[in-house]
């Protein structure tokens, strides 16, 4: 899978959050991404490897300020 997620893109996991949310807000990226549930504003930071065989799809691109 190419990495073209961005920080403040919506992405889709594999597994919902158990508030029942399926939608998750990159807000860090570094050797860790920190990603925020979209329903209950809870945040877990994920190894980027692990990450990138966790998530799905992207859902919503954020716009990039140049």
């Amino acid at each position: 899978m190419a990495k073209d997620y961005g920080l403040n893109d919506i992405v889709q996991m594999k597994k919902a959050h158990p508030c029942g949310e399926n939608r998750w807000k990159i807000i860090r990226m570094g050797m860790d991404i920190r990603i925020k549930c979209e329903g209950c504003d809870h945040s877990v930071l994920i190894p980027r490897r692990k990450f990138e065989t966790k998530m799905k799809k992207i859902l919503v691109k954020a716009e990039q300020e140049d």
